[in-house]
């Protein structure tokens, strides 16, 4: 009786696989899964799925060494604006959008702006009621640079109340030179007040000022060593030490950070953080 049933089973389950319509069914499904596996690896080959790029540092490069190292990471670059800065050299890339270290996909397009062979004017912003890292982006988006950040008791931290221009309240629409440092009044909370220091060791130049300004602090002195003759070493100079050391203890913001920085090998890890 038993091997009737399991004669009878075994026939049921051929049975089944001869029909037609089954077939075809466990044909379809088996063709939809291959193309999924198929297209998903096509998708990972074709966007390079989950690699990424840590973006070099450009500034100070002329433009053919910026492009050519670009290239080298499998990204590319478009000059998109310049500044004048006089102690810089003309042409020079003074600013590049994605920051240095930042994460992309290769081929990835790095934006520069350079140094203008003569000084252009730019309309000063409004920032007034902007947090002060809109102001910050605002402000480089026109060719200025941030100066120092001065906090002033108010009910929101960072909130700017007053742009300064060379200690003087600087009107919206203003022409100045591009280039110019804008310091920024900002308020400051007293529930709210604190911040870290960042460890920005082994940062180039910019990249180190850039930092220090997004943890709402202001750089108190810029020590270079005598390997520093110029501007151009001056962009790549890297920091070699930093007072206060970042030691994940809070502090007040508005702070101040000394930098101390080189272009000596033997102080210094050349990295393009």
């Amino acid at each position: 009786m038993e091997e009737q049933e399991k004669n009878t089973t075994g026939a049921g389950k051929k049975g089944l696989l001869n029909n037609w319509i089954v077939r075809n069914l466990l044909a379809a499904v088996l063709l939809l899964l291959l193309l999924i596996w198929g297209a998903k690896i096509l998708l990972n080959v074709v966007t390079d799925h989950g690699k990424t790029i840590a973006v070099p540092d450009l500034a100070g490069m002329s433009v053919a060494e910026a492009t050519r190292t670009a290239r080298g990471e499998g990204l590319r670059v478009e000059v998109i604006d310049s500044i004048y800065v006089r102690r810089m050299e003309k042409g020079a890339v003074y600013a590049q959008n994605p920051k240095a270290g930042t994460q992309v996909k290769k081929g990835r397009r790095i934006l520069l702006t350079t140094n203008a062979i003569a000084a252009k004017k730019v309309g000063m912003p409004n920032l007034v009621g902007y947090s002060m890292r809109q102001a910050k982006a605002e402000i480089s988006s026109r060719g200025l640079t941030l100066g120092k950040l001065i906090y002033v008791e108010d009910m929101a931290t960072n909130n700017v109340l007053r742009q300064l221009y060379r200690n003087r309240q600087i009107a919206a629409g203003k022409l100045i030179d591009s280039g110019s440092a804008i310091d920024l009044v900002v308020g400051l909370n007293p529930t709210d007040n604190r911040t870290y220091v960042p460890d920005v060791k082994d940062m180039k130049y910019l990249r180190a000022l850039d930092v220090i300004h997004d943890n709402s602090l202001n750089i108190g002195k810029l020590v270079f060593d005598s390997s520093v003759k110029d501007y151009g070493d001056t962009l790549s100079a890297v920091v070699y030490k930093q007072v206060p050391a970042a030691s994940g203890a809070p502090v007040l913001i508005g702070s101040e950070v000394t930098l101390h920085l080189s272009i000596d090998p033997n102080k210094v890890l050349i990295t393009n953080k």
